[in-house]
């Protein structure tokens, strides 16, 4: 088969309307996609390392900037939050850890509270829930 040498593949000017069209598609997806809503409550952990851990068994309370608790995936008031932990510690065998997920905006007096809550529930520890800090790499040797 001989192919033509003189062919040209673009034989006119380049139309702007298909390139134009995807573009809308495109910005219609993004701003969808921002309008869509995300269930579940933010929280801003605070960011540590070397913290210590629990091999206990753990129930883990969430608390956000506005002092309201949440626990199993819902919002709940701090008296029925106490009868749930009460009931909770009745049925464990061993002593049970709390899990602070209390947001970087929460104030002292508000996680104090929820400890205390948990202590007159019976659990006796809390221990709050950080994020590690960003991996640093290795560590350099010193120079002499």
């Amino acid at each position: 088969m001989k192919f033509p040498r003189h062919a040209r593949i673009l034989r006119g000017q380049l139309d702007a309307a298909p390139f134009a069209s995807v573009f809308f598609v495109l910005v219609l997806f993004l701003m969808a996609g921002s309008l869509v809503y995300t269930p579940g409550v933010r929280l801003q952990l605070p960011t540590a390392h070397d913290l210590p851990g629990t091999d206990k068994p753990s129930v883990s309370v969430a608390l956000d900037k506005h002092g309201r608790l949440y626990f199993e995936n819902q919002g709940i008031e701090e008296a029925e939050l106490r009868d749930q932990l009460q009931e909770i510690a009745g049925k464990s065998r061993e002593p049970l850890t709390l899990l602070v997920h209390a947001d970087k905006d929460a104030t002292y007096e508000m996680i104090v509270q929820l400890t205390l809550l948990a202590r007159e529930a019976g659990i006796p520890e809390a221990f709050l829930a950080t994020l590690p800090r960003p991996f640093a790499g290795p560590a350099r040797p010193a120079q002499p």
